[in-house]
């Protein structure tokens, strides 16, 4: 060590032995530093662990530590928290296991070598261990975010998949981790554990951040989840597991939302699923899943292209086609003027060519017998399109711009009939407007497809609105940034209670209409218009991450406000926690096997420019994994569990 260090008061202190200036001498203090930790129980390892943290996530593709025996360290720590309740209650102990299992995390995300030393290691059994439920919900977050990673290499994934519980358990925890998150730490706020609180805000505090942060981390619990179930989805030997229709039919709502925007959720998985062939018959037969694909393809969701290509691939399988298509073929039919999505070039070609592939003007019965006559009738439609657009090339420019100035007149009926409060018939003639208009004339038709959508909602025809919005935003330029169609559309979601894709168009309408100079912040500020900004925050609150779960357990709460009787009961089941010892609740040991149209914007564009049983088991096995051990026991006295 250098001159100074032996004032430590700490034997061995990892940050004195960093201090070491002679490189070599300095690997091995360290070296036999990960070796001897887990036997020992000094206080403030805590402070070493945190600061390896802290290396991990700033230098994770840094290999010196590892090649000291760090993933071993980290290994032997966890076993140490989940076997040595004492040493677990020591001191501030109860933080290392969750250090431990993100520092494994971090140095495997980014390259597949470091992952091979961490299984070499013997990483996986303890994070196992995690992950069943063994110590929190905040343990199992680092956990199976670890495990996720792991899995993602070629080289590991089969020492991963070699625990066949890690899947279920993966699977479950994608569709109980909101409801765990929320009855064990966010519902009773007086109840919440101490170093949950600590790690969720570093230490500031506020009831605030505790709350932000947890729906924060909620979100990542589920989506590291999802993302583990990923790796094991792209093998079709695990799909069988993965495709449950109690998980399935979940899928879609499993949504990061504004708090995870990065993670592709649950539609990231569907799309996994969907590309293998083994997968598409489950998701075609899974009741509301096709119908919430529908949902997504015509929205402003950011993974508007992987329901796309879910819808699209299903309608390319000839095992899943008519399973789908009178379902896919509403909602696609709106996107056929789609140019590009993202990195999908000629999406809009792409989806004609899907949905005519067999398409014959004169079909035999028995192919006839296949679609209902709604879709035969969304086909001939389709296909006079194709048809419109093929002669449209080969017609002399004037003639089109003759066609065009039709149209134009006809739309201009269409105003005056709204004007006079003729909706129906205002909505005919933007139809028949539509009907002249050039395909080529793109502006024109936007205008055309967003006037008859406001008709629609002024009829109470929502579907139908969803439809003409859904047109206007695929030809406009650039792709979905039409401000009146996005708020007619957000209007028209809201109609069918559909708070996500509402939210979704309400804040890109808000986007759209922020656009303001540089420098006018004014300006900027008041061109969102109030019943705008009042339909977010409706939905947002609707769209919550933990909407269900409150609907489900109740509502938050704080000690004051409980009823007497609640009072009661609590003094009694405390009395009887003193004689008999309480159970330490798990993160397993969840409530969840318990579970028993404002300001319509009448104007138009143009005109009036305005506005089974073996998983219950496995589910509990680790509720009695700390029975007869009290928190008091566990975190210490210092602890503010009430």
């Amino acid at each position: 060590m250098e001159k100074g260090a032996s004032d430590c008061p700490l034997p061995g202190c990892f940050f004195c032995v960093m201090k070491e200036s002679n490189p070599v001498k300095r690997r091995t203090m360290v070296a036999k530093f990960f070796k001897e930790l887990p036997n020992q129980n000094e206080p403030g390892q805590v402070l070493a662990i945190s600061g390896l943290w802290n290396t991990a996530m700033a230098h994770p593709n840094d290999p010196e530590f590892l090649e000291l025996g760090i993933f071993e360290c980290m290994a032997s720590l966890i076993w140490k928290g989940i076997n040595n309740r004492e040493w677990l209650s020591h001191d501030q102990n109860i933080y290392i296991p969750y250090y431990a299992a993100h520092v494994i995390g971090s140095y495997t995300m980014n390259v597949e070598e470091f992952a091979a030393r961490a299984v070499q290691a013997g990483v996986i059994a303890p994070l196992l261990e995690l992950l069943r439920g063994r110590l929190t919900w905040v343990e199992q977050r680092v956990a199976v975010r670890a495990l996720g990673h792991l899995a993602t290499y070629d080289s590991t994934f089969p020492y991963v998949a070699e625990h066949d519980e890690i899947l279920e358990l993966s699977i479950q925890l994608a569709m109980d981790g909101l409801d765990i998150v929320y009855t064990h730490f966010l519902q009773f706020v007086d109840r919440r554990i101490s170093y949950h609180c600590d790690l969720l805000t570093r230490g500031t505090g506020g009831l605030e951040m505790e709350s932000r942060k947890a729906e924060e981390w909620a979100s990542q619990l589920q989506c590291w989840s999802l993302q583990l179930i990923n790796c094991f989805a792209f093998k079709p030997e695990f799909l069988l597991v993965i495709c449950r229709r109690d998980f399935l039919s979940k899928l879609p709502g499993m949504w990061g939302g504004l708090v995870n925007e990065t993670s592709p959720a649950g539609i990231g998985l569907l799309r996994t699923i969907c590309h293998q062939r083994a997968g598409r018959p489950a998701v075609a037969e899974t009741p509301g899943v096709v119908e919430s694909l529908c949902n997504i393809a015509r929205s402003s969701d950011d993974w508007q292209c992987m329901a796309v290509d879910c819808l699209i691939w299903l309608l390319q399988d000839p095992d899943t086609r008519f399973k789908v298509i009178d379902r896919a073929a509403v909602a696609l039919l709106d996107l056929v003027d789609l140019p590009s999505l993202g990195e999908h070039k000629r999406v809009g070609e792409l989806i004609t060519s899907v949905l005519l592939q067999d398409y014959n003007p004169f079909p035999s019965a028995e192919v006839l017998s296949k679609y209902s006559p709604g879709t035969r009738s969304l086909l001939d439609s389709l296909a006079l399109f194709r048809k419109k657009m093929k002669w449209e090339k080969n017609v002399p420019k004037e003639d089109l711009q003759i066609k065009q100035a039709a149209a134009l007149v006809v739309k201009l009926e269409g105003n005056a009939r709204f004007s006079s409060g003729d909706i129906q018939g205002a909505a005919a003639k933007y139809s028949e407007a539509l009907a002249l208009c050039p395909l080529r004339a793109k502006k024109e038709r936007v205008v055309l497809h967003s006037n008859r959508a406001q008709c629609h909602l002024m009829l109470r025809s929502p579907k139908e609105a969803i439809s003409d919005t859904t047109r206007a935003l695929c030809l406009h330029n650039p792709v979905n940034r039409h401000g009146k169609s996005l708020w007619r559309r957000a209007q028209a979601y809201e109609i069918l209670g559909l708070a996500k894709e509402s939210l979704l168009d309400a804040i890109m309408f808000i986007n759209e209409c922020s656009q303001a100079p540089e420098g006018d912040a004014e300006l900027k500020q008041n061109r969102v218009p109030e019943y705008v900004e009042k339909l977010v925050k409706k939905q947002m609150q609707s769209s919550w991450l933990f909407k269900p779960a409150l609907q489900k357990h109740g509502g938050i709460q704080y000690e004051n406000d409980y009823a007497d009787d609640f009072r009661e009961e609590e003094e009694e089941e405390e009395e009887e926690d003193e004689e008999e010892g309480s159970e330490w609740e798990t993160a397993s040991d969840t409530d969840s096997e318990n579970h028993a149209d404002d300001n319509n914007d009448s104007d138009l564009d143009d005109e009036w420019d305005s506005k089974d049983e073996d998983r219950k088991q496995l589910r509990t096995k680790s509720a009695v994994a700390f029975k007869g051990l009290t928190l008091h026991d566990i975190l210490g006295p210092h602890h503010k569990n009430s």
